[in-house]
């Protein structure tokens, strides 16, 4: 719930992709996490510039809620851009966790 509410925010005012940049580098896991869901359900709305940059800060981690997050907020864009969604997972193959990519992946 958090996440939409701070999407909302953030879409309304786009000069709050420098704070969730900010964010998805926070020690605290729950940050980072609102930092990589807050565009679900933006479909072409979604700022893929940011979301690739969020999601690599994040990269190489092994807490379960920051790779389901990264899998999840890759899986809702998939359904408006699966050929994005299809190379960066290729790209980051070796970085994502399995889970992120089984996530990400249920819609290709």
């Amino acid at each position: 719930m958090f996440d939409s509410l701070v999407g909302d925010v953030a879409l309304r005012h786009p000069q709050a992709d420098k704070t969730m940049l900010k964010w998805s580098t926070d020690r605290n896991m729950w940050v980072r996490r609102v930092a990589i869901d807050h565009q679900l359900l933006r479909k072409s709305a979604t700022n893929t510039e940011l979301l690739a940059q969020v999601i690599e800060n994040n990269l190489g981690q092994d807490e379960f809620f920051i790779n389901k997050a990264i899998g999840w907020a890759l899986r809702d864009y998939s359904k408006t851009n699966p050929e994005w969604v299809r190379d960066f997972i290729e790209h980051h193959r070796s970085e994502l966790a399995p889970l992120s990519i089984r996530e990400a992946s249920k819609y290709l």
